[in-house]
């Protein structure tokens, strides 16, 4: 899909949903032109427009397949804002709902915040929003209430991405880590260490990995060789929290990454204007991960095996 406009905006990264009425027929993106755009994806026809108060952060489908939710950015007198859309309504009545995100310590001379992400809970129960000061809140989609609270990074969340059954999520920081959560209770459950700032990182459907990707700030790019900055893709196993494995290619930080479904490959995008499809070789499609606990059971066994061989 293709957006032309009359001036120089940028297209943000959007988690795309593509669901509403057929699963392969419309699709959102969202622009720092203060619009979100439903596209056709098989005649690449632009539907509808829906226009924002400021630049659009985040958008994600419902899964009754006719609203979705976005997040902006504040924008002069105007707050940042979360708000809620049904297709089915016509452009100009505006959001369903709309729930302002005001300053931090108050409306007379706090700081404001941006939201970075937004997603959909299981069964649409609520609205899981990420900030740049590293909270999460739930809101209820239905009266705009904030449900929860939570303080998931010290820094900037880039990125969030959910498991397909939204079980667990995975959050990608600007303080060097990404963090794997239960996505029914909120409980922290592992920390994947880096000494970069993560974009982006996405759970493997197929294999109990995570892969990471960022690298050195775009902002000193120019000056900096690739082996340096360190934007390879980076291979964690999902439970152990070791690192394992890189793949190297891009000449900039990585800003986003998705493995293909099926388990064979995965993409990832970069400041560099690349996007890169690399394929899983035979040898990492099946390899059998490694269980410490076993081999130390068995280790223990062979040991005591030894024990009575030598009493007898």
């Amino acid at each position: 899909m293709i957006a032309l406009l009359d001036k120089n905006p940028t297209i943000s990264y959007p988690p795309v949903s593509p669901n509403y009425p057929n699963k392969q027929t419309n699709q959102t993106t969202q622009h720092n032109f203060s619009t979100v755009k439903m596209w056709n994806v098989p005649t690449g026809e632009c539907m509808k427009t829906f226009p924002h108060r400021g630049p659009v952060r985040g958008v994600h489908w419902a899964e009754d397949n006719r609203r979705f939710a976005t997040v902006s950015d504040p924008f002069v007198e105007h707050n940042a804002k979360i708000s809620i859309f049904d297709i089915e309504q016509d452009v100009d009545d505006g959001p369903i709902l709309e729930i302002d995100i005001p300053k931090e310590g108050g409306p007379g001379g706090g700081k404001r915040i941006n939201a970075t992400n937004i997603t959909w809970t299981y069964l649409n129960e609520h609205l899981f929003v990420t900030f740049d000061n590293g909270l999460a809140r739930l809101y209820n989609p239905e009266s705009g209430e904030i449900v929860q609270e939570i303080r998931l990074h010290e820094k900037k969340i880039n990125r969030v991405q959910f498991n397909r059954d939204k079980t667990l999520f995975l959050t990608s920081s600007a303080d060097f880590t990404s963090k794997l959560y239960d996505a029914v209770n909120l409980v922290h459950l592992k920390t994947y260490k880096t000494d970069r700032p993560v974009n982006d990182a996405v759970i493997s459907e197929h294999k109990d990995h995570i892969l990471l990707g960022g690298g050195q700030e775009a902002m000193s790019v120019t000056t900096t060789a690739g082996k340096v900055g360190k934007f390879e893709t980076r291979f964690f196993h999902l439970v152990y929290e070791e690192e394992f494995g890189s793949v190297k290619g891009h000449f900039g930080p990585i800003n986003a990454l998705a493995i293909n479904p099926n388990g064979l490959n995965y993409a990832s995008g970069a400041e560099d204007g690349y996007v890169r499809l690399h394929h899983f070789d035979k040898s990492y499609l099946d390899m059998e991960d490694p269980v410490p606990e076993a081999d130390e059971v068995l280790e223990g066994e062979e040991d005591e095996e030894t024990m009575e061989e030598t009493k007898q």
